[in-house]
């Protein structure tokens, strides 16, 4: 386990999480601010991607679990990401399954994903990345106590992405 929050568990996600993964990463709606539902190649692709991030970063996206039931809701973490400074930043993410939005999962991780940067990792700052059409992952973040600090403009799968750059600052860092 990497962290607990009121309701959830967040732990490395495993080969064995991978249908979970799809039942998100293959959901049209659930996948709309990237534009496509992801392939079985590309889904493989996205859970060996935080396999390798959790070797050689330390951190990643983590599956969510509901402590009631054990149920796998989605996945929240930290990744680098670019967002045009002179060294990635440490984002916190979130993508759930659309049948557990609108419960509060997404915010009670994202708090709990920046508790850790700032309170384990003593992260200095954290962002989240947001499509400029992704009004609830906006929400999201604004109840993570963030705010735009920048717009981006992300090139993926052939078209070019307004997003914007949310950051929380630790305050025990300042």
């Amino acid at each position: 386990m990497i962290l607990e929050t009121k309701r959830l568990l967040l732990r490395k996600l495993t080969k064995e999480d991978y249908d979970d993964l799809c039942e998100i990463l293959q959901d049209e709606q659930a996948m709309y601010a990237y534009e496509h539902a992801f392939s079985d190649q590309e889904a493989m692709g996205w859970l060996e991607r935080q396999l390798t991030r959790y070797q050689t970063d330390g951190v990643g996206l983590w599956a969510v679990i509901r402590k009631e039931d054990g149920a796998f809701l989605g996945q929240a973490g930290l990744t680098y990401q670019d967002v045009g400074e002179t060294v990635p930043v440490l984002e916190v993410g979130y993508l759930f399954k659309r049948k557990y939005w609108g419960n509060g999962y997404a915010s009670e991780a994202a708090i709990g994903c920046k508790e850790y940067a700032f309170h384990t990792l003593k992260a200095a700052q954290v962002y989240s990345i947001i499509r400029d059409n992704n009004l609830a992952s906006q929400r999201v973040a604004k109840r993570n106590g963030m705010t735009v600090v920048k717009t981006i403009v992300k090139h993926y799968y052939g078209m070019d992405m307004p997003h914007l750059v949310f950051q929380a600052k630790n305050r025990e860092s300042v």
